[in-house]
């Protein structure tokens, strides 16, 4: 078998937007515009405005020029740090690693700082950077071994990028080398208590990818043998192995990202869901609950239950909070929804919401975690993910009375995937406030029709309205 960068640069040079089958462009573009809602409210946003100023000081453009002028490294930047920021992306579930394929979304926008992009190329260079980050964290689950899943962003953003500077394929083998050996970082920044560079960790990456496309346009070189050095190569140093056949890539995985119901952490959806109908089939109190048990797999065990990733349910930032088991289902069950509003400070340091999640435990429904394979097989919850995402939540209440119930996905799963009709709701729902209505609808038209159109005339509709 040929080497595994020059199969992935040929790979991502072969794809065309008139290869792309009808149903994953129509879904391309529903994630698309679940991922410009988040890019619009973001622009308002703290944090988001500290990048901007940062961004602004190192690239000297005045706030009437910014960010359309940025240089294109910093628009990859400040781009995927708005999509990013709310935490209320796409996701891409593999059995023992996940991943968010919007993050490819920031650099592959940044694109059109260097040239014209059609709409017809965005979506051909969005495909083969979702699919590929997908296959790559299937098949290289580095989070187990402590490095972050934007390890693996660094290949399916730099071959999405370079398929917009129509880079041949020898330099795109060259930059997806020397993306492979560049950023290596660490699942740290999720872990608790989470800071956030949680948020900022996947907008560095794509500045990096940027830099080195631009760079590899001038011929430097990068290990294209990658992979498969003996010693030193990324398969050896991971303990891992990358034998895919990508010529055989027939765009599987896109139809098994997911978007999110709840702005929260993917892994607590059906959990939510669940807290959700119970409180309204009960009409349930939250004064009068007792305890709250969430039952459910390993993995939203360690990332969100209080697992590996450390303590969740000391809770005072928005960081934490979405990435805490315990304060979404306890909001969820005071305030009937997870939205932004339940991540702001005020809402997160309320009396209600903090005593409330000081009652809710997270559980698997098998006791022992080692060796992971075993519990795996032992614990039904374990065992159907990623196919499922099994979970219970039993609420005590303080006469003694138990409600209960368990779901094994939510709407925006899958297998019960979002229309392009939940998309446009969820889009105005988040930039209501942030843009004009008829911005907005012109903005869902353009992406609906996105193949007739261009990223400058997307990008302009946003910042100049």
């Amino acid at each position: 078998m040929s080497n595994q960068i020059k199969m992935m640069a040929e790979y991502a040079d072969s794809i065309r937007f008139s290869s792309l089958p009808a149903a994953i462009t129509k879904q391309l573009k529903i994630h698309l515009l679940d991922s410009m809602a988040s890019f619009i409210f973001s622009t308002r946003e703290d944090l988001p405005q500290k990048v901007a100023q940062g961004l602004s000081r190192l690239s000297g453009i005045q706030a009437a020029d910014f960010p359309l002028q940025l240089p294109p490294n910093l628009a990859a930047q400040y781009y995927t740090t708005l999509i990013r920021y709310p935490d209320f992306m796409d996701n891409f579930l593999a059995k023992e690693s996940t991943c968010h394929p919007s993050d490819n979304i920031g650099a592959l926008l940044a694109a059109c700082h260097v040239k014209e992009i059609s709409g017809a190329d965005f979506l051909a260079a969005m495909a083969v950077a979702y699919e590929m980050e997908c296959r790559l964290t299937e098949q290289l689950p580095v989070m187990i071994s402590g490095h972050d899943h934007t390890t693996l962003l660094a290949f399916s953003a730099t071959a999405g990028i370079a398929k917009l500077l129509q880079m041949p394929v020898p330099q795109m083998m060259n930059a997806l080398g020397i993306a492979g050996c560049s950023y290596h970082p660490l699942v740290t920044s999720r872990a608790s208590y989470t800071t956030q560079w949680k948020g900022l960790a996947s907008s560095l990456v794509n500045e990096g990818c940027m830099t080195i496309c631009v760079l590899a346009q001038e011929d430097i070189t990068g290990p294209v043998q990658l992979f498969e050095i003996p010693e030193k190569g990324f398969n050896a140093i991971y303990g891992m192995k990358l034998e895919y056949d990508w010529s055989k890539d027939q765009f599987e995985l896109i139809p098994r990202c997911c978007l999110k119901t709840y702005n929260a952490e993917v892994h607590t959806q059906s959990a939510i869901t669940a807290a959700v109908e119970l409180r309204e089939q009960h009409r349930i109190n939250p004064a009068d609950i007792r305890q709250v048990e969430v039952t459910t797999f390993l993995t939203a065990y360690h990332i969100v239950g209080g697992g590996e990733y450390g303590n969740r349910t000391l809770v005072h930032t928005k960081e934490q909070a979405d990435h805490s088991m315990a304060y979404v289902i306890a909001v969820a069950l005071l305030d009937g929804e997870v939205t932004p509003e339940q991540f702001s400070p005020e809402r997160i340091t309320r009396t209600d919401v903090q005593q409330l999640l000081q009652n809710v435990t997270t559980h698997t429904a098998f006791p022992l975690h080692k060796p992971v394979k075993v519990a795996g097989l032992l614990d039904p919850y374990t065992a159907a993910y990623p196919d499922k995402l099994k979970s219970s939540v039993a609420i005590r209440m303080k006469d003694g009375t138990i409600f209960k119930a368990e779901k094994e996905a939510y709407k925006g799963f899958y297998t019960t995937p979002f229309t392009w009709e939940d998309a446009e709701e969820k889009f105005k729902r988040l930039t209501q406030g942030r843009i004009s209505e008829s911005t907005g609808e012109q903005i869902v038209a353009l992406i609906q029709d996105l193949e007739h159109s261009s990223i400058q005339q997307l990008l302009q509709l946003i910042f100049k309205s």
